[in-house]
C-alpha cells in the first residue's frame, strides 16, 4: 500500500494539495517584517504600515473597476466598489487607535532607523489621490527608482480621474457642462468651477430625474469623508506621538498633515449644499 503522502501527489499530477498558508503564501508573507532596533515597538509600526499597503493595493483595484464602470455609464454597478472602498478607509482609520498604544518614549527607540523614509513617500497612496482627482505631480520624484511605482503613478496622473469621470457622465446625461471640464489636461490639478457646482444641484434638486447621479455623488461623499476622517486622525496621532516635531523624510509633521485637512476631492459636492 502507498504511503499517504505518495496517493496525495498522484492525485493531483504531483501538484501538493492546497492549504491556507500555501493559498495565503503565509510563510512569504510573515518573514516581511524585520525590525532593525531590536525593539517590540517597531514590530508593531512595520505591520500597521504594511497592512495599509495591501488596503491601499485593493483600493486601487475597486477604484480602476469604478472608474471604467463610470466611464461606460454603468453608475449601478460602480456604487459595489466604491462602497468597498469607503469601508477600506474606515478600517485604514481604525488602524491609527492601534498605532496610538505607541508612546512617545517608545517610538523614540527606534525612530532613528528609519532614516529619511516616511509615509508621505508611499507611491499608492498618491496614486489613490491621483485616481480621486487631488493630482499633482511633485510626488513622481520620489519613485524615481521604483520605475514600475513611478509609472503607475504617471497613469493614475494622465487619465482621468474618478471625479473628472463622474463629471463627463453627468455631461452625457444632458447636463450643460463646457468644454473647459470635459475636455480638460487631466493631468493638471482639478479646481473647482460654478458650472460643475450648478450640474450637480440639480442632480440634488431632482433626485428623481437623475436617481443614479445622485446615488454615485453620495457614494463618492463618503469617499471624501472618509479621506477626511483618515487624514483628521493620522495627524491627531502623529501630535500624540512626536509632538510639533518634524516628521520623518523632513517633511514638518503635524503641521502638514493639519494643512492635508480642507482637501476635498469632490469640492463642488460638499458646496453646493449650502444653496440646497
Amino acid at each position: 500500500m502507498k504511503p499517504i503522502g505518495v496517493m496525495l501527489y498522484a492525485m493531483t499530477d504531483m501538484t501538493p494539495q492546497m492549504t491556507y498558508a500555501r493559498y495565503l503564501a503565509l510563510d512569504d508573507l510573515t518573514r516581511l517584517q524585520n525590525p532593525i532596533s531590536g525593539e517590540d515597538d517597531e514590530l508593531l509600526f512595520i505591520i500597521i504600515h504594511q497592512t495599509k499597503e495591501l488596503w491601499l493595493k485593493q483600493m486601487i483595484t475597486e477604484l480602476r473597476l469604478a472608474v471604467t464602470q463610470i466611464s461606460a455609464d454603468a453608475l449601478v454597478p460602480a456604487y459595489k466598489a466604491l462602497a468597498r472602498v469607503s469601508r477600506i478607509q474606515a478600517v485604514m482609520t481604525l488602524s491609527w487607535d492601534i498605532l496610538s498604544t505607541m508612546t512617545p518614549s517608545d517610538y523614540t527607540r527606534f525612530r532613528h532607523v528609519l532614516g529619511p523614509s516616511s509615509g508621505f513617500q508611499s507611491d499608492q497612496f498618491r496614486t489613490v489621490e491621483f485616481m480621486l482627482g487631488l493630482k499633482d505631480k511633485s510626488f513622481l520624484k520620489y519613485q524615481d527608482e521604483r520605475p514600475e511605482a513611478q509609472a503607475a503613478m504617471q497613469a493614475a496622473l494622465d487619465n482621468p480621474s474618478l471625479w473628472d469621470e463622474t463629471i463627463l457622465a453627468a455631461g452625457r446625461a444632458g447636463l450643460d457642462l463646457p468644454d473647459e471640464v470635459t475636455k480638460r489636461d487631466w493631468s493638471k490639478a482639478y479646481h473647482p468651477h460654478a458650472a460643475v457646482e450648478a450640474a450637480f444641484l440639480t442632480v440634488y434638486m431632482q433626485p428623481e430625474r437623475y436617481w443614479e447621479l445622485y446615488q454615485l455623488a453620495e457614494k463618492l461623499v463618503d469617499l471624501d469623508d472618509a479621506l477626511a476622517a483618515w487624514r483628521h486622525k493620522h495627524m491627531l496621532t502623529v501630535e500624540r506621538i512626536i509632538g510639533g516635531k518634524p516628521g520623518t523624510g523632513g517633511t514638518a509633521g503635524a503641521h502638514y498633515l493639519h494643512g492635508t485637512l480642507a482637501k476635498r476631492a469632490f469640492p463642488e459636492l460638499w458646496t453646493l449644499r449650502t444653496q440646497l
